[in-house]
């Protein structure tokens, strides 16, 4: 996976507090040393905004960490900069979106669990338009045109030579959802079916037989960093998502996950319930 700079800043911030912590020292007395406030080296630690590498140079010295360290989290903090592809599109990215894509761009995982819709990156453009069509009523077609080529855009990580490994666990109301009309959905159906052909994609049906389940509260997704500590789950709500990553919340939201994979159909299976949604079309 090629590290960016979300994924830097995260891994920085979590490293200067492991070497504060380690030497003992409390927010105070290390912002101290090297003439930063306490709220601005809470902000370092906590993943917030930019960081200027020399005081990450300063406290690292502080810190008595290795040369190897040093060099290393001072390299995070220059290359925490750089910006994503998003970032130069002619038209504006919806704020909601701007932190979704910085960390799809830098995940080697993604576990999906999806109750209402087909999760995004395994959308057809028709299925999608359909989908932002309903739910952004107050968008005009120029508007959704655009969520809808970004979202095609988010696509291409699935091509990469370092693509991230996709987990989707849908449920079958999911499957049984009339999104565009017949004709959209066979062909959604269709594709769900060639990409879980794919090695780098699962999908798993859950009946609606499993009846109560470990997610009745709706659809999530868990963005998995290079370490579990930079995992982050993202939950829909209307209007845009919510982003949690303390540990206790990534804690039920993985179980969650499991209990999910485990009541769900298994591969096989799962091909052949969406061929039969399909052909009953």
């Amino acid at each position: 996976m090629a590290v960016g700079p979300t994924t830097r800043r995260r891994q920085l911030g979590a490293d200067l507090r492991r070497l504060r912590e380690r030497k003992g020292l409390t927010l105070e007395e290390a912002g101290a040393l090297v003439g930063v406030s306490k709220a601005t080296l809470s902000r370092y630690e906590t993943k917030e905004g930019t960081v200027k590498w020399p005081a990450v140079d300063a406290l690292c010295r502080e810190y008595d960490a290795s040369e190897q360290e040093r060099k290393t989290l001072v390299e995070l903090a220059k290359g925490a900069k750089i910006q994503g592809w998003w970032r130069s599109l002619a038209d504006p990215i919806p704020e909601s979106m701007n932190l979704m894509l910085t960390l799809e761009d830098e995940v080697v995982r993604e576990d999906h669990y999806a109750c209402m819709y087909v999760p995004g990156l395994l959308q057809t453009r028709a299925y999608a338009e359909a989908v932002h069509r309903a739910s952004e009523m107050r968008c005009t077609e120029q508007e959704i045109a655009h969520m809808v080529d970004i979202r095609m855009k988010r696509q291409e990580l699935l091509a990469r030579d370092d693509a991230p490994h996709i987990w989707a666990v849908i449920d079958e109301a999911v499957v049984r959802r009339m999104v565009g009309g017949p004709e959209v959905m066979r062909e959604q159906l269709r594709h769900l079916q060639v990409h879980a052909e794919l090695p780098q994609v699962t999908i798993q049906i859950l009946p609606f037989a499993s009846g109560a389940h470990a997610a009745a509260v709706g659809s999530f997704v868990i963005l998995g960093g290079p370490t579990p500590e930079l995992d982050v789950a993202y939950v829909d709500i209307i209007g845009g998502g919510v982003f949690m990553e303390k540990p206790e919340e990534l804690e039920r939201y993985r179980l969650a996950f499991q209990y999910l994979s485990a009541q769900a159909l298994d591969i096989e299976t799962s091909a052949a319930l969406l061929d039969t949604a399909r052909r009953e079309l």
